[in-house]
């Protein structure tokens, strides 16, 4: 992970020269969360300036970083970073808890969140979740395996925004999977079980595999839906 960091790192100075004020990588790879066969890589690039000059410059730089199996890099101005909090909260809040300034300015630091459309957006994000998770399960609920890898993608994506859920509430982010598991059941009453066993599937624990899939799956469902309707009645 830090070769190919600093591969691009090194490809986008070399891109875009005094163009390019920040490299930020943000997430779980810069939480000490990251899992190599489910996480991903996420990477914020702030330019001074964004104009057709400067995409054709970092296109074959994205495209590199594409087909190593990333995501594409977040592309900012400066300005932007500065007056767009109220429209990625979730992301920004993210960044100042647990972020490396892989090149250039720290321009997160001094940011102050706009919560004018945190929660909206948290709702917004599980609710879209949540719909994409049964529209690919409908695909593969009949096939065991296929249905506990999407199971154990998922996971992690539900535990992010219910981390953000219980920020709503005015509880202290756990960045930790589990602490979070935990705290979701303490606060809203959400039952552990199948966010635990997918947790375990996900990090190979022993015993893992050899879970009633289909049961999880279920338990899942309605766990994750409980939590949709937890963000639902916090204060708008």
């Amino acid at each position: 992970m830090q070769k190919n960091l600093d591969q691009l790192t090194a490809r986008l100075q070399k891109a875009l020269a005094d163009r390019l004020v920040s490299v930020i990588l943000y997430g779980s790879a810069a939480s000490g969360e990251y899992h190599h066969a489910y996480s991903d890589i996420n990477v914020l690039c702030v330019l001074s300036r964004i104009g057709p000059g400067e995409l054709a410059a970092v296109d074959p730089v994205f495209h590199w970083w594409c087909d190593l199996g990333h995501p594409m890099p977040m592309l900012l101005t400066d300005a932007e970073v500065r007056s767009s909090t109220d429209c990625f909260p979730i992301e920004f809040h993210d960044m100042l808890d647990r972020r490396r300034v892989l090149h250039g300015a720290d321009v997160i630091a001094a940011l102050e969140i706009d919560h004018a459309f945190y929660r909206a957006q948290v709702e917004y994000q599980l609710r879209t979740a949540f719909l994409r998770l049964r529209q690919k399960s409908a695909a593969v609920v009949h096939d065991h395996k296929l249905l506990a890898k999407l199971l154990a993608e998922s996971v992690a994506t539900f535990l992010v925004l219910g981390r953000h859920a219980l920020r709503l509430t005015g509880a202290a982010p756990e960045y930790n999977k589990r602490a979070t598991i935990d705290a979701l059941s303490r606060q809203f009453g959400i039952d552990p079980a199948p966010f635990s066993a997918l947790m375990d599937l996900r990090e190979d624990r022993s015993g893992a595999k050899q879970v009633d899939i289909s049961a999880v799956f279920a338990q899942y469902l309605m766990s994750v839906q409980a939590l949709v309707d937890a963000v639902d009645r916090l204060e708008k």
